[in-house]
């Protein structure tokens, strides 16, 4: 069980610690899982809400990726592949529940076929293990209701909710000494020698390290501290529906679309979850509010963030027939299911029910670029996680590993 610490404000003003982590997402407790393991130093988590996963980690679609669509050598598909292999162990060492059951990754007309064969030969320069073509009889195999010309059977992929993982990490982090504070959301760093002061809605703290983790506030954290992280935030919110329980057996495991390789997102797809549940999606739509997870969900700020940004119109310019294709989707059942009938023919609209949203914090470049690959920034005291989008729940152990590393280059941590 997470221990939720509880400090009174004047205690709490005299607490010191080697290291503090804003961000109590899978990325954050898994640094701080790696960073206690092998060191003799202090450590705090600091997570604004009251539960620890509550935004990305706890919203998305559990889905362990192989590492199939990354470019060879990327930080993306170094970490998936390693952090996915780290992770499935363990999961078996603490007995979280998960399911390797592969995936399909389908393509529906002949034009999609040279990009298919694109993603086999990347997945191969990934080295996962397994990978088959399959023809578009062969699909039927795999997923009976699925209607493609060709297909990718991924074996390696899997399925388990992270946010049981995330809080598995968290527990280890406090077994070695860690400690895990929610509700303390962070209101001001003030830089000194030697010291950082961190002011939290829970009073304030000193540490000698920062390690910036906080996803969708992860960019105003690093402007709190004094950088300028040359990006911005962009929040997408991803809509799911799930087939209803009667219609569950259309699909067996995971149905993959080929993506759209001009874009970031992988496309409406089908996922199992580990409880049995079939959810169809996401898709991506713009949203005005950082944990938007309702359509009419706003925030001033955050629309002024994105709309008086230079890199959101740049960005509006070259995606906006595919930006009002995904917001039609949004308002309209029929036209999400049309989507999905594109893999499942027989999918009706009375198949489906709307089901929850997951917001994911895109990083995007003043240029209109968007930021696809991991960005860890780092200087004498802080390391700040800019960008870790997907697979970073996969690549969780292998990213947390990683910022350890460093901040024991940086910090010299024994």
């Amino acid at each position: 069980m997470i221990k939720i610490i509880t400090i009174k404000r004047r205690r709490m003003r005299s607490k010191r610690f080697d290291v503090s982590i804003i961000g109590g997402g899978i990325i954050g407790t898994a640094t701080a899982m790696a960073l206690t393991g092998g060191n003799n130093i202090s450590l705090v988590v600091l997570e604004a809400e009251d539960s620890l996963a509550t935004h990305q980690t706890g919203h998305n679609s559990g889905v362990i990726h192989s590492g199939l669509y990354y470019r060879p050598n990327s930080l993306k598909a170094l970490n998936c592949v390693e952090g996915r292999k780290k992770l499935y162990k363990f999961c078996e060492i603490y007995d979280i529940p998960y399911e390797k059951c592969g995936k399909i990754v389908v393509a529906t007309s002949d034009d999609e076929i040279p990009y298919l064969e694109k993603l086999y030969n990347r997945g191969l320069a990934n080295g996962l293990l397994g990978l088959k073509k399959l023809t578009g009889e062969e699909i039927k195999e795999y997923e009976p209701y699925v209607e493609g010309v060709a297909g990718l059977f991924v074996p390696e992929t899997g399925i388990v909710d992270y946010a049981e993982v995330a809080r598995k990490y968290a527990e280890i982090s406090q077994e070695n000494g860690g400690e895990i504070w929610t509700g303390a959301r962070v209101t001001k760093i003030l830089m000194y020698p030697g010291e950082i002061v961190i002011e939290t809605t829970k009073g304030a703290l000193r540490t000698r390290t920062l390690i910036n983790c906080a996803g969708l506030q992860a960019d105003r954290i690093a402007k709190m501290c004094g950088l300028n992280p040359n990006l911005r935030i962009i929040p997408f919110r991803g809509e799911y529906c799930e087939l209803v329980p009667e219609r569950r057996s259309l699909v067996k495991n995971l149905i993959y679309p080929v993506p759209d390789p001009g874009f970031p997102f992988l496309g409406v797809h089908f996922t199992r979850r580990i409880d049995g549940r079939v959810e169809a999606g996401p898709n991506a739509v713009l949203v005005f509010k950082r944990e938007g997870y309702k359509k009419l969900s706003f925030s001033i700020r955050d629309f002024s963030d994105i709309v008086f940004y230079k890199g959101f119109w740049k960005l509006s310019l070259k995606h906006w027939r595919i930006g009002m294709m995904e917001l039609v989707r949004s308002f309209s059942k029929r036209a999400f299911v049309r989507s999905l009938q594109k893999l499942i023919p027989v999918i009706a609209t009375e198949d489906v029910r709307r089901a929850g949203a997951g917001v994911r914090a895109q990083a995007l470049e003043p240029d209109g670029s968007l930021v696809d690959d991991f960005r860890i920034v780092q200087t004498s005291s802080m390391i700040h996680v800019l960008n870790a989008p997907s697979p970073a729940a996969t690549a969780s152990i292998s990213i947390g590993q990683t910022i350890a590393r460093l901040a024991g280059e940086l910090f010299n941590f024994h």
